[in-house]
């Protein structure tokens, strides 16, 4: 839009949108937020939600509104994002890229940001920079991707180091259960997120009986907190994918389609025999293929399909459609439908689905209410 032109005017029903387009249930996207504020208040943990799911200002002024402690963001984009808007309380759940110190730095004089490192030489590099930063010990609690052994003594030779440098203020332990996105249901995601808190719960107790004080103990993923049955010890929870949840989700058991906020709304632009063609491919989707675990319980392919309103309404994804293939801007739904007809794709994965666009629509049943703008920047 050039400046002077006229305001186009917002679309006032799904009808009236083009597609392929990003939709966002604003009940259901409410009732998630209210739900996962409540159950870290039983818990008796302070909700820090991570924005890489949604990126989107006005998803976490509603999270602020329901008490978040603070935000975690998984870039620095997201960061700057997020603190331009007013969130003064940030942790970069990320090991530290030490390319990008100068950016870390400037951002830690705006706000109160919490770092993460795994090595001596991230500890090393922060030290050498500048401010006291304030930083994270990343630990391992299963997942096997970063983080260190607990019950290593690399593991407590990195706490004390932190905690004793004159530049750097220890925060705390965190951690991340990914793992608990590779179980079968419910019961499995429950274990997972007793391993998660033993495991840190357990360093923290060992460093404290050293004399280190370890202020904060972190974790996070949406499985295991939504199967949690107790965080003892653990100060603090960072899911994210909670507030939108997508079809992997409900293939675990962590919720069900009723709860899924995002969609994709997609037109069928080919027809054949056997399958039909839509207008929403990976970069409409992500190439995401779901819970492959799982073996034949996993019936979705490459995304579930909401036939019609009413079909999405009842949370009542399609028996007869699924996407069977993607490409760049092809999906394939896996039997034929008239040409034209719309159809609502819900997602295996939200988090990669959700920074395909530039912004989504909020709507309320079939009407449209709002545009929210997704910070999906990269240097």
């Amino acid at each position: 839009m050039t400046a002077g032109s006229p305001r186009r005017p917002l679309p006032r029903s799904l009808d009236e949108l083009p597609t392929p387009a990003l939709l966002l249930d604003c009940d259901r996207l409410d009732a998630n937020l209210a739900s996962m504020a409540g159950r870290a208040a039983a818990l008796g943990v302070a909700l820090r939600p991570h924005i890489k799911t949604h990126k989107c200002i006005e998803v976490a002024r509603r999270q602020r509104g329901l008490g978040a402690a603070g935000l975690t963001v998984s870039t620095l984009e997201e960061a700057r994002a997020f603190a331009a808007a007013g969130f003064d309380d940030l942790t970069w759940a990320f090991p530290v890229i030490l390319g990008r110190l100068g950016e870390v730095r400037r951002l830690a004089e705006r706000v109160r940001l919490g770092l993460v490192v795994d090595s001596e030489e991230a500890a090393a590099a922060l030290e050498r920079d500048g401010p006291r930063f304030r930083v994270f010990l990343k630990v391992d609690c299963g997942y096997g991707r970063a983080g260190v052994d607990p019950d290593s003594p690399e593991a407590a030779a990195l706490a004390r180091r932190l905690a004793a440098s004159p530049r750097l203020e220890f925060a705390g332990l965190l951690t991340h259960s990914g793992h608990a996105y590779h179980v079968r249901d419910r019961d499995g995601a429950r274990r997972v997120a007793e391993q998660e808190r033993r495991a840190v719960v357990r360093l923290a107790e060992a460093l404290r009986a050293e004399g280190i004080e370890v202020p904060e103990v972190s974790v996070g993923s949406t499985p295991a907190m939504a199967a949690a049955e107790r965080l003892d010890g653990v100060t603090e929870a960072r899911p994210g994918n909670y507030a939108l949840y997508d079809g992997g989700q409900v293939a675990l058991g962590t919720c069900i389609a009723a709860d899924c906020a995002v969609t994709v709304l997609a037109s069928v632009v080919s027809r054949r025999s056997d399958h039909a063609v839509i207008d929403a491919g990976a970069l409409a989707l992500s190439k995401d293929p779901g819970p492959l675990h799982l073996g034949d319980a996993w019936r979705w392919g490459m995304g579930a399909v909401f036939e019609d309103a009413s079909a999405y309404r009842a949370g009542r994804p399609s028996e007869r459609l699924h996407l069977s293939g993607l490409s760049q801007e092809h999906g394939t739904v896996s039997a034929p439908l008239p040409v034209g007809a719309r159809v609502r794709v819900l997602p295996n994965h939200s988090c990669l689905a959700v920074p395909c666009f530039e912004a989504c629509w909020v709507v309320r049943g079939e009407e449209v209410i709002g545009r929210w703008k997704i910070h999906r920047e990269r240097v």
